[in-house]
């Protein structure tokens, strides 16, 4: 998420690691939008994230670290600079 210092804005860190095409760790995660078996929608630190494949499902998710884990079978990955706009799945469900 991003913050405030006063001045300055500053971004959460934003890394992605796939390891073998069937686990991927996601930091700088900000909301879930959406997800399902072959797609899972994302806001990131550094825009939207969209995770395609098969058999996808969240093993881990920590919106307060900024974390998400995804284990399946994943196709492709895309992102666009779009900022999110308000009422992601979670902030909607739990909100």
């Amino acid at each position: 998420m991003a913050y405030d210092t006063g001045t300055k804005r500053v971004d959460m860190p934003h890394n992605v690691i796939i390891e073998g095409r069937s686990r991927m760790i996601v930091s700088g995660v900000e909301d879930v939008e959406s997800f399902d078996e072959t797609t899972i929608v994302m806001y990131t630190s550094r825009g939207l994230l969209t995770v395609r494949g098969g058999d996808l499902h969240i093993d881990k998710l920590s919106i307060d670290g900024g974390e998400l884990s995804v284990e399946g079978m994943i196709d492709a990955i895309q992102y666009e600079d779009e900022q999110p706009q308000k009422g992601g799945f979670f902030s909607r469900l739990f909100g």
